[in-house]
């Protein structure tokens, strides 16, 4: 009786077959799916980080070539007026109001600009309102100005009238070559001034993002917080890179302990640098998203899957090897190729496996449709610029020759601001349909950001770029758009490797030829010097 009832004791301490099979499948289709998502997790989160590195280190570039060609003009304009003013009399004095007046209304460059004479005599000013005309200059970016006889431009400073100001001047020297003094341009930091107008005073984005500009000692010189601008930025790490001339990308934590995600470039015309940054929660906030659209798409066949498999498990135990090898390929981001499942004698385990396969198979589906999402373009559909510049990198180092085309829509801005930008999106979608139709079957289109298109054509000379981009031009002209109303765009071409030896040096080129297509008049293309 004793020896019985120890076995009657033993039986009940075992594990059952259907139970222990049952618990092994369901712990297989559980760490199945955590695998995916550890892995789903940290690939996308590689991806947005350098992705948004990306984009970030691209704004900022882009901004500072503004400003570089902004600066340059600046220079110009004052170059001219003074080259007029030392032709005649500097004691005209209405004929320098008007040449200053004429300067700094038809430019909107500068806040005010005043001619000094070779003694240090204010001889015009324009507004007037300022009223320093007939006195001597006091501060000492005036006179280092006066004393340098060059092109001058200072460090952030609050003038004689309370004001921060950046100040910058050309020297005056007559028809003979004698130094007659300078015409010198201010911009107001705290009130409204050309970069105000170039960048707007509220350059938040939803997300959290936005960008500064710093002078040559640190100082901030643009920033969407007013209250901020002149205040000593040097001690963060970002903008000491950029002040030494450095372009990149990097994490940083702001003084009010908040984590950015920042892209640099420095302007080579003035020492300045830009900082374009985006809070590194954005990031999470986009992982976040990510995780639970694969849930959404997982979560319901998993646990299909795993009642059929309890059940099926209590029968038949083989089909879970192969397919949990099958899963844990899936798992680790390989491409699985699904054989045809042969067979199986056994009803249950037949069943079990196609079940199985067909859920693993959809999985993987919609993987790759999430992976063809982070490509592509959501608005357009065209090619996202993450693909575009892997694309052109490939190329070039492949010593591939091919064509760039850089188109931007004209006037973008205000359609926005008119028609709304729900407006401006079916314009955008417009671009892209006439864009698409109009290249050939290899050539391929992207949306670089915004109103920005690109396209690349593999083995296209410069003329045939030319005659594509004025085909593409001339068929947004005239094609029958969702607003009604005349929308055209300009384009800029560069040539690989003619053009520029480097991918990045390659979109320089086809960018400024944009940038000098709009300010020829808009609605044309021009190709790279």
């Amino acid at each position: 009786m004793s020896g019985l009832f120890g076995i009657c004791i033993a039986k009940k301490n075992k594990i059952s077959l259907a139970t222990l099979l049952t618990g092994l499948v369901s712990l297989s289709v559980a760490l199945t799916l955590t695998i995916l998502l550890l892995a789903s997790y940290q690939s996308n989160k590689q991806s947005l980080f350098e992705t948004t590195f990306a984009l970030n280190h691209s704004a900022a570039t882009k901004m500072s070539h503004s400003i570089d060609s902004l600066f340059q003009s600046m220079r110009s304009g004052l170059a001219y007026t003074g080259t007029r003013i030392s032709a005649g009399d500097l004691s005209d004095a209405q004929e320098i109001q008007k040449q200053l007046e004429s300067l700094r209304l038809g430019s909107h460059y500068f806040n005010s600009i005043a001619v000094v004479d070779e003694t240090g005599l204010v001889r015009g000013v324009d507004p007037p309102s300022v009223g320093t005309t007939g006195l001597y200059i006091v501060t000492e970016a005036a006179k280092e100005a006066l004393a340098l006889k060059k092109p001058y431009i200072s460090k952030p400073y609050t003038s004689a009238t309370g004001r921060l100001i950046v100040f910058m001047s050309e020297p005056l020297y007559d028809k003979d070559g004698i130094y007659r003094g300078y015409i010198g341009g201010s911009l107001y930091l705290q009130e409204n001034n050309i970069l105000n107008m170039m960048f707007g005073m509220h350059n938040f984005n939803s997300d959290g993002s936005y960008f500064y500009v710093v002078s040559s000692n640190g100082h901030l010189l643009f920033h969407p917080d007013k209250s901020r601008i002149g205040t000593d930025g040097s001690a963060n790490q970002v903008v000491q890179k950029v002040l030494r001339g450095a372009s990149g990308h990097d994490e940083v934590t702001n003084s009010q302990g908040i984590t950015y995600l920042a892209g640099y470039s420095p302007v080579l015309e003035n020492g300045w640098g830009v900082v374009v940054q985006s809070p590194i929660s954005v990031v999470y906030d986009e992982l976040n998203r990510n995780i639970r659209a694969i849930l959404f798409y997982t979560l319901v066949p998993f646990v299909v899957l795993m009642i059929a498999a309890i059940w099926l498990a209590r029968r038949l135990a083989r089909p879970f090897v192969a397919l949990a090898n099958l899963a844990g390929r899936l798992s680790k981001g390989e491409r699985v190729v699904f054989p045809n499942v042969k067979r199986h004698w056994n009803r249950e385990a037949d069943l079990l496996t196609q079940t199985i396969t067909i859920a693993l198979s959809d999985l993987q589906k919609q993987t790759e449709q999430l992976t063809h999402a982070a490509m592509t373009d959501s608005l357009t559909g065209l090619t996202n610029r993450r693909t575009f510049e892997s694309i052109m990198a490939q190329w070039t180092e492949e010593k591939y020759p091919f064509a760039l085309i850089v188109m931007d829509i004209d006037r973008f801005k205000s359609i926005n601001d008119t028609y709304g930008h729900q407006a401006g999106d079916e314009v955008l979608k417009h671009l892209a349909r006439v864009v698409t139709s109009s290249v050939g079957p290899h050539d391929i289109c992207c949306r670089y950001g915004g109103e920005e298109f690109v396209v690349l054509l593999p083995l296209a000379t410069v003329p045939e770029a030319l005659i594509t981009a004025e085909r593409i031009r001339a068929a947004f002209e005239t094609r029958e758009n969702p607003l009604g109303i005349p929308i055209t765009v300009s384009s800029g071409i560069a040539h690989y490797p003619s053009h520029a030896p480097s991918a990045e040096m390659l979109f320089q080129r086809a960018d400024h030829a944009l940038y000098r297509a709009k300010e020829a008049g808009k609605n044309r293309t021009i190709v790279a010097d």
